[in-house]
């Protein structure tokens, strides 16, 4: 150690104190010592000096500070005669390590000799200027051993299992299914000789040995014990051995696995980790054993959700809807895992796969109890009543149909063949069961004599020819400024009917849902020409739409139309982009704004891309919401009516020859001739096809201003070009009932959304087991208004994590009480607790900033451990 490092440690010791003790048992800088710079420092040699002399020297000099130097050990404190002035005083030392001690701040002597063994590590100065970061006065051996590892590892945690965590991190190769257990990290461990010291604590903290040594073991031991606490059943017999054998400190096993999946930053690598551990185990074989409800509460491994999805599965097709009562549960049990939960969905391919395939079984349980409701076939007492029972209850087939699909769709890209064989049953279903069904009813209550269609019992229903007359004068002559109409092309009532739930979860806006029956044939044209203001409503020879006598085929079109009525149209894309200031601007003069959205329709309409036809309504769901939202909270718009120009059938499997009424060749007089429909002048009879004319089924004027049409009958298609499986212009109620949404913006207790409130039930606050189980209660039932809330639960001393952390998820919707009930297990670390004091059960919000809702305190007295 140089002079000047000497000189400044010495100076920096006498801002504190006027005497200075060095005693350099050595003598190795005895030489040196006249060579120090020390301005105003008296030095005296202590070995030639008498005590007396010395304290008389220093009580006579009190404007100098004083260094006694000597060549002997400092004497004990009965053989000491200056012990008086050395408690008044301050010890220094030259070694490097004692220099170092002083450097980090550490208070005892006894550390001396470990930071000798510990010289190689401190040897480097970038390496102590972060431990120094790290120590606190009263850091013993141990402390300083885990913060140098925490050095190593780049890491503020110096706790154990943070460690542990870190070193097991490190043994991931992104990209790679197996693991790299002479990682940089443990390298540097190893060659920093902290090695032997981690294995210490590694006993210490997980009761961890072995024979040799190594982080694979301890990860499969580590995640092995996890898996098994959580099992409802007893260990499997090929686990047994791997288990770590101290129940106390198994329990810290489950602590840093919980941590380590949890986090979002490392989910990734624990995905992998686990994964590759699994396939080394051959877990999945041993799965094949295991039941669901075995299961439920182990998430150690992804794995583990494929199994319960495949019995799932298996129930789903062997018991129809019977299963759905005990499949939500489980179900929402495995959504607040890390592996389904809405925190980690986003965290992984695979996350978002696993979820999708909840939803699927989800839907499709929900779609067999609902066909087990109608099992005895679907029949109506008039069109009036099937319009009444497709809006209050038939339409969830499609809805649960195109969410069954969705989510499915979501997971092909995994490859996964888990709901390839569910697929074929829910097809069957709906393409086999429910849509010949409803095609067959629906038939009998509209079909009149010779083929002509009968909807005079649908004269109490809003009819689509009627809309701006009853809905937007209405509205402006009730007193309200400005009416947009947002029109979803294809945008079917079903998915206006999750729209409105989707809505009246939003704050301060108020939605209701209404239908109307479109026109016929059910295409576009006909459709947007409907919903324009009109007095006449005709068709030119070559089959355009014409309203009071105007072209309805293009936006400048309709928007010429409006502007007879104070009106205008314009895209929706077109409003989004022009934003807050200019969509004023834009629309300030204008009493109505007809707002045109398309996307169902745009990709489902043709033949490559009308498979992403239910990706399409997933897209337009959110596209509307955002549309409304910008609508009234930038525009000032009050009052949004929301409709559609016509719905459409879709069926995921191919048609063929059996779902096709062939034409032969097109009739004389035909002017159009699609899928669907077919629309001409002076049509004749056709046993195939229902046939009408559009003055009755769309108001327009008789005689030469309207067509006659022919629409096959049910789901039949008159041919197949262009795509087939996604259709429009027929009669179907999927195709014939279009939503009519009102949405208001309201400030109104009742148009206020908030999130559920949760407590904690029961009255005792002492966990006495290493895993605790605490029950929570949602304060009400979940609904449009009151939002699910999804939360973290973990025991905590301040701040500090104390076990592992656990999501909860608080979403009934059941009016009993009893169904509001959710519970969680947590495991608390093992460690010496004070029982006399508080620790705290805390509850916090599940994303970002993670804010408080719940903080209970609880006394810790582990009395007992849990044996599994």
């Amino acid at each position: 150690m140089n002079l000047q490092r000497i000189s400044e440690s010495l100076s920096a010791c006498y801002t504190s104190h006027r005497v200075v003790f060095w005693h350099d048992a050595d003598a190795e800088f005895a030489s040196q010592l006249d060579a120090l710079e020390l301005p105003g420092v008296q030095v005296l040699k202590l070995d030639h000096e008498s005590a007396i002399k010395v304290k008389r020297q220093i009580e006579a000099d009190v404007h100098h500070a004083w260094l006694l130097y000597s060549n002997q050990e400092a004497p004990v404190p009965d053989a000491d005669w200056l012990l008086d002035v050395r408690l008044r005083s301050k010890s220094f030392r030259a070694d490097t390590a004692s220099m170092l001690l002083e450097d980090l701040g550490l208070a005892t002597l006894t550390l001396l000799p470990h930071l000798k063994l510990r010289s190689k590590f401190l040897r480097a100065k970038d390496r102590v200027e972060r431990l120094k970061r790290l120590t606190l006065p009263g850091d013993d051996a141990e402390a300083i051993d885990r913060k140098m590892m925490a050095v190593l590892l780049r890491t503020d945690e110096s706790d154990s299992l943070a460690l542990a965590m870190r070193l097991l991190h490190a043994v991931w190769v992104p990209g790679e299914a197996g693991l790299q257990e002479d990682s940089k990290a443990w390298q540097e461990v190893v060659g920093q000789e902290l090695d032997t010291a981690f294995w210490i604590l590694m006993r210490m903290n997980l009761g961890y040995e072995a024979e040799v040594p190594s982080l694979k073991d301890l990860l499969i031991r580590i995640l092995v014990t996890d898996f098994v606490r959580g099992l409802n059943v007893p260990c499997p017999a090929a686990l047994a051995h791997l288990v770590l054998p101290n129940k106390v400190l198994a329990a810290n096993a489950s602590v840093m696995a919980g941590r380590w999946r949890g986090d979002l930053n490392l989910h990734k690598s624990y995905a992998d980790v686990s994964a590759a551990v699994a396939s080394t185990l051959n877990l999945a074989d041993l799965l094949a054993a295991l039941q669901p409800e075995d299961l439920a509460d182990t998430v150690t491994f992804a794995v583990v959700e494929q199994r319960i999805l495949g019995v799932l599965k298996q129930r789903i097709i062997g018991q129809g809807g019977a299963v759905l009562s005990g499949l939500r549960p489980l179900i929402a049990r495995r959504r607040d895992g890390p592996w389904v939960s809405q925190v980690m969905a986003g965290a992984s391919e695979q996350s978002k796969a696993l979820s999708a395939c909840y939803d699927a079984l989800e839907a499709a349980a929900e779609f067999m109890s609902l066909k087990e409701q109608n099992a005895g076939g679907l029949s109506f007492v008039d069109a009036a009543d099937a319009v009444d029972r497709y809006r209050s209850q038939l339409y969830g087939f499609d809805q649960l149909y195109r969410r069954f699909h969705r989510a499915a769709g979501l997971v092909e890209p995994t490859g996964w063949a888990v709901l390839h064989e569910l697929k074929g049953a829910i097809e069957d279903a709906y393409s086999g069961w429910f849509m010949p069904q409803l095609s067959s009813a629906w038939g009998k209550v509209v079909e009149g004599g010779d083929g002509q269609l009968n909807l005079s019992a649908l004269a109490g229903i809003p009819k689509q020819q009627n809309f701006f007359a009853d809905k937007v004068s209405g509205a402006l002559k009730s007193g309200v400024k400005r009416v947009f109409v947002l029109i979803s092309d294809a945008f079917r009532y079903e998915a206006g009917e999750e729209l409105v739930h989707l809505i009246n979860g939003t704050n301060r806006l108020k939605a209701q849902l209404d239908a109307m029956v479109g026109v016929l044939p059910s295409y576009t044209s006909l459709g947007m020409a409907a919903l324009l203001p009109h007095e006449t409503l005709s068709y030119k020879p070559d089959g355009s739409v014409l309203v009071d006598g105007l072209p309805t085929s293009t936006l400048e079109a309709r928007s010429a139309v409006l502007d007879r009525h104070a009106g205008m149209a314009v895209k929706a894309d077109d409003l989004l982009a022009l934003g807050k200031e200019k969509g004023r601007e834009l629309v300030k003069a204008h009493q109505v704004v007809y707002v045109y959205h398309d996307r169902i329709d745009l990709l489902g309409d043709k033949q490559a891309s009308e498979g992403q036809t239910f990706d399409a309504v997933a897209d337009t769901l959110t596209e509307l919401q955002a549309v409304v939202s910008h609508i009234i909270n930038n525009l000032n718009g009050s009052m949004v009516l929301l409709t559609a120009d016509h719905g459409f059938i879709y069926q995921e499997s191919a048609l063929d020859g059996a779902d096709k009424a062939a034409l032969g060749e097109k009739p004389d007089g035909t002017v159009k001739a699609k899928k669907r429909y077919l629309i001409g002048r002076d049509l004749p009879a056709n046993s195939k096809a229902w046939q009408g004319n559009t003055s009755v089924t769309a108001g327009t004027v008789p005689g030469d201003g309207s067509m006659d049409f022919w629409v096959p009958k049910g789901t039949m298609r008159f041919h197949f070009a262009g795509g087939a499986r996604f259709v429009h212009g027929s009669a179907m109620p999927q195709e014939l009932i279009v939503p009519l949404i009102t949405i208001r913006s309201s400030e109104a207790a009742t148009a206020k959304t908030r999130m559920v409130g949760i407590s904690l039930l029961g009255s005792s606050n002492k966990v006495v087991t290493n895993t605790q189980r605490f029950e929570f209660i949602q304060s009400e039932a979940v609904s449009t208004r009151v939002q699910a809330r999804s939360v973290l639960v973990s025991l905590r001393d301040g701040q500090d994590l104390i076990s592992d952390e656990q999501a909860l998820t608080l979403d009934s919707t059941s009016t009993s009480m009893n169904d509001w009930v959710r519970q969680v297990f947590l495991t608390v670390r093992s460690g010496n607790y004070d029982r006399t004091r508080d620790y705290f059960l805390v509850v916090r919000e599940a994303t970002p900033p993670y804010v408080e809702v719940l903080r209970a305190p609880v006394r810790i007295d582990l009395a007992f451990t849990n044996d599994f």
